[in-house]
């Protein structure tokens, strides 16, 4: 009998997810004796967040950015991030660049369209900052799928994008967009998106998730050698109605490619140093607090994610 995995995506299915989909195609999970289900955000219309949804036992793993592992920690509950599914940030804070914003300073007084995500206006109020603007601005939270459309229709002036998914879709359009990226102003991120487990089932499950997580490495690996391909096996097999052009796909899939495997050609290999750099970080702006309230002052990443399974 094939072991259940349930996996809840972060998102509508996109070329962040392509590795898992081309697994489930190519018949890796099935020679894995893993029976695995994806879940997309809007069979509930996002009202369980990925790791909540781990958390309430409604999936075995989640996509899910590092913060989420984070904030669960420190709320004592033992979430474990047990792959990266990037290796490196994909993302940046974006402007039109018609707008003039054309430094993050200039967001001052400005409207910042958020995912209302942990951490999310911190990291751009100390982005403003940390270019000598004073971090004002003004929060708006529209629907998670109208975010980028609120900054293409000046609802907003800045959002935070994914270069491999709206970065290539402004391309696309001839959108001339101002990138921000959160390194290039001294702000150490972490790995997002990870793969989040709850660390209870990951003991229990040890072999189940060895399994699972070489099969995604696989699917993975694949997609770097023939992006266009696991393009067109994940427009097939998710086909999801958010996916209407397998040409868009097929850019996407390229950069996002670029993405996916560290410098020694491995998915999934995490490194504490990035983890202790965001950690502390976070710390340093007094952003991370004990369930009581208190400031936390010292952390150890270890409790936060582990390449056991690998």
């Amino acid at each position: 009998m094939p072991t259940r995995i349930r996996l809840a995506l972060d998102w509508t299915p996109n070329t962040n997810h392509t590795g898992f989909y081309v697994a489930l195609a190519n018949g890796s999970y099935e020679k894995a004796d893993l029976q695995v289900e994806l879940i997309s955000p809007d069979a509930d219309d996002y009202k369980l967040t990925p790791a909540r949804r781990v958390a309430a036992g409604e999936a075995d793993l989640a996509i899910a950015p590092s913060e989420s592992i984070i904030s669960f920690q420190t709320n004592n509950v033992p979430m474990l991030a047990v792959a990266a599914v990037l290796a490196r940030d994909a993302s940046a804070i974006v402007t039109l660049k018609q707008s003039g914003l054309d430094r993050p300073s200039r967001l001052d007084g400005k409207v910042y369209a958020s995912y209302n995500a942990r951490y999310e206006d911190e990291i751009i109020r100390q982005l403003i900052i940390n270019d000598g603007g004073r971090g004002q601005f003004v929060s708006h939270k529209p629907a998670r799928l109208d975010i980028w459309h609120a900054l293409l229709t000046n609802e907003a002036d800045a959002t935070w994008i994914f270069l491999p998914w709206e970065g290539v879709e402004a391309e696309q359009r001839d959108i001339q967009l101002n990138q921000f990226l959160l390194e290039d102003y001294e702000i150490p991120y972490g790995y997002s998106p990870v793969l989040a487990a709850h660390s209870d089932w990951a003991t229990e499950n040890a072999d189940a998730l060895r399994r699972f997580l070489s099969a995604t490495a696989e699917g993975f690996a694949f997609a770097v050698r023939d992006p266009d391909e696991a393009a067109r096996i994940l427009f097939d097999t998710a086909a999801h109605p958010s996916l209407t052009s397998l040409d868009f796909l097929e850019k996407s899939q390229q950069v996002a490619s670029g993405y996916y495997l560290d410098a020694e050609g491995q998915w999934g290999v995490m490194r504490r140093d990035i983890w202790n750099t965001f950690v502390n970080w976070l710390i340093r702006n007094h952003l991370l607090n004990h369930p009581d309230g208190d400031l936390i002052q010292q952390y150890d990443v270890s409790r936060l994610y582990t390449n056991d399974y690998l």
